[in-house]
């Protein structure tokens, strides 16, 4: 019974058709012989590998350095040579007429370079549009086409006489009183390339107590570095003082520097939140300066609390430490009086007589 059931298993699986024939198409077959009949157009398969990356073996050693060999010799015939390409400017400035000048401080090239500026202050916007204009307005003096120029004799240096051969030719007598006499800056007007402006602010705390206990120094550095925001310097005496009991070489306190956009910001916090919090400041005194327009003034120890960066963490300085500060503002301008003018303007006041 069992083989009369294969054998019509058979015949109906037969007559239903489910053995299938791998045959190939025509057309497949039709490419295929095509393409046996002109083996050419196989020959970009040809140089394909047979084996995968992860099948292949390793470069050896032989080749790497043969490669980056090949590689450092390419790179340094493409390199410019650096003493034609490669610019550096020189050390001094030997005046105007040298063939060789530096160029500006704007120039990444310079040695003087310092990148920037970052940001716009607030006081140096409203110097730009009204103090600078408002200055030159108020000190604009009329001078009639055809006016003979009027030489000030003060501040110049004398002449020859002319009574000698030799003096024919020479530069200017310098001024009585020996060479150690000094002149000063003469003062120019104020004009369109002469507006007074801040330079420079330098914040300059003394520490007398430092050479003894360092822990005056600490402090010191850290009141001109708080309140200036730039890594203070340690200032040393120059010269002994048996009074005060100072001696040559000891350190005697901190000192900081600011320029550009730093100096502008300084002296907006002064005016905006430091001075006006001080009820017995009477100003700056009419009469300090050094004849070239840089003026200066004195912060007491009880007067640095109100600087902002102390103020909020006061617990941090110890009273009894606490430095007072000299700050010294440094301006374009070329006299005392001019110096004044542009601290007026910016809000700084002044009391007393002024004597130049």
């Amino acid at each position: 019974m069992s083989g009369v059931r294969k054998g019509s298993r058979l015949v109906r699986t037969l007559g239903q058709g489910k053995f299938f024939s791998k045959k190939t198409p025509s057309c497949a077959r039709s490419f295929a012989s095509a393409a046996e009949a002109n083996p050419r157009q196989n020959d970009h398969l040809s140089d394909l590998e047979s084996t995968t990356t992860f099948t292949s073996p390793a470069p050896d050693q032989k080749s790497i350095d043969a490669f980056n060999q090949a590689e450092k010799l390419s790179a340094k015939e493409r390199r410019l040579p650096g003493n034609r390409y490669q610019y550096h400017p020189p050390k001094y400035y030997r005046g105007p007429l040298h063939p060789v000048q530096t160029p500006p401080a704007s120039d990444p090239t310079a040695r003087d370079f310092v990148p920037g500026p970052f940001n716009f202050p607030r006081l140096k916007h409203t110097y730009d549009s009204t103090i600078a204009p408002d200055l030159l307005t108020m000190t604009y003096q009329h001078t009639p086409p055809g006016t003979e120029p009027v030489v000030s004799q003060k501040g110049t240096l004398r002449q020859w006489d002319g009574s000698s051969p030799y003096h024919k030719n020479r530069p200017s007598r310098g001024p009585r009183g020996g060479g150690s006499s000094r002149l000063g800056i003469i003062e120019r007007n104020i004009d369109w390339n002469n507006i007074p402006e801040i330079e420079a602010v330098t914040i300059n705390s003394y520490a007398p107590n430092a050479a003894q206990n360092k822990e005056y120094l600490h402090v010191a550095r850290a009141v001109v570095q708080a309140i200036s925001g730039v890594y203070p310097e340690v200032t040393t005496v120059k010269h002994h003082v048996i009074q005060w009991g100072v001696r040559k070489g000891d350190k005697a306190g901190a000192k900081a520097t600011l320029r550009g956009g730093a100096a502008y910001e300084f002296v907006d916090k002064l005016v905006t939140l430091v001075l006006p919090k001080i009820k017995d400041w009477p100003g700056i005194k009419a009469s300090t300066g050094d004849d070239s327009g840089n003026l200066a003034f004195g912060m007491k120890p009880a007067w640095m609390a109100y600087f902002p960066e102390i103020e909020f963490n006061y617990d941090m300085y110890p009273p009894k430490l606490m430095p007072g500060c000299d700050i010294f503002i440094h301006t374009t301008g070329t006299s005392d009086r001019q110096g004044r003018l542009l601290m007026e303007a910016l809000g700084f006041p002044f009391y007393g007589k002024a004597t130049r």
